[in-house]
């Protein structure tokens, strides 16, 4: 049974769910998700001897919305984990992000190893300092159409995924899954005349991964829009300025990474490269990278069971 109570981490309000006892497992998600992307993961991991604890990040849900958008750096989103971890009177946990998620579970990793066990990240690998700004680089590399680019834009994301809630993330799901027509990944651009969602294809049936119900619990959680969520993007430039006294370093605790084959993140401009050096650039990682044939964005939904096994597999490799 997973249960949900509001807590104080960090100078906020986070709603977590929870589920299980013994050593801690932080679930972090992603965009555009909430806790309720780990529900295939709650009992699995609890019966394998974990407390497992899903929190809707700041900007997402019932947790706090700050409303500057420099309140979602990077370093805040780490002092979110650590403020929780500490808020759940423990002293480390392990750490496991998806897509946003990921980052967040990295950089935890990255600057503050001591209460990290260990780090597992899906979809999104880990972290090496790029030489100029992320959003510069897009902006300069796709004449400014790079999704990240049309997020950073105030207002107008937040605008055209508010309209109709339901009907973006339904569109936003069925689009980066392993579902969606097509055999080639295409990155992700945005005519600025659009928008993106009328070029994103309105499946008639959702897959069996992602039900009615799932979309139901879904956009509740977008009830308060979408600008806490994408302020996440606003502040990649600034992330990138923020971490440059740890240009050149690697995470050291053991890790793991796992992404789907018709997943477009890996796809990125540089990603396949990085992912092919990982083994060699990351000192403690416990296996090569796993990819899922045939899965998509959303790794621990499209292949919970695998996902499962994994992560219960590599827990058990580093208590």
């Amino acid at each position: 049974m997973v249960d949900h109570r509001m807590i104080e981490a960090n100078g906020i309000r986070l709603h977590i769910a929870e589920e299980g006892e013994g050593p801690l497992v932080i679930l972090l998600h992603g965009f555009p998700e909430s806790w309720h992307s780990w529900q295939h993961q709650f009992g699995p991991l609890a019966e394998a001897g974990y407390r497992v604890v899903a929190p809707d990040q700041r900007g997402y849900g019932r947790s706090d919305h700050p409303e500057a958008v420099d309140a979602y750096s990077i370093f805040h989103l780490v002092g979110d984990v650590v403020g929780l971890i500490r808020a759940l009177g423990e002293e480390k946990a392990y750490v496991v992000g998806h897509d946003w998620g990921a980052p967040v579970a990295w950089h935890t990793a990255l600057l503050r190893p001591d209460m990290v066990t260990a780090v597992a990240g899906l979809s999104v690998p880990p972290p090496f300092r790029g030489p100029e700004p992320p959003l510069a680089a897009m902006e300069r590399r796709f004449g400014g159409r790079f999704y990240w680019n049309y997020f950073d834009r105030p207002g107008v994301a937040d605008a055209e995924f508010a309209e109709d809630t339901r009907t973006a993330l339904r569109k936003f799901f069925y689009m980066a899954s392993g579902d969606a027509p097509g055999t080639e990944i295409e990155q992700p651009l945005v005519d600025p005349e659009r928008g993106w969602l009328a070029t994103m294809p309105d499946p008639e049936v959702l897959p069996e991964w992602f039900t009615e119900d799932d979309l139901d619990t879904l956009s509740e959680s977008f009830s308060g829009g979408f600008t806490g969520a994408l302020n996440w993007y606003r502040n990649l430039d600034r992330n990138w300025e923020l971490t440059a006294p740890w240009q050149g370093a690697a995470v050291t605790r053991p890790a793991l990474y796992i992404y789907g084959d018709r997943d477009p993140v890996p796809a990125f401009p540089g990603t396949p490269e990085l992912i092919a050096r990982l083994p060699e650039l990351m000192p403690d990682l416990r296996r090569e990278p796993i990819e899922l044939a045939g899965c998509g964005h959303w790794t621990q939904q499209e292949r919970p069971a695998e996902v499962n096994a994994a992560l219960i597999d590599f827990f058990r490799s580093c208590p």
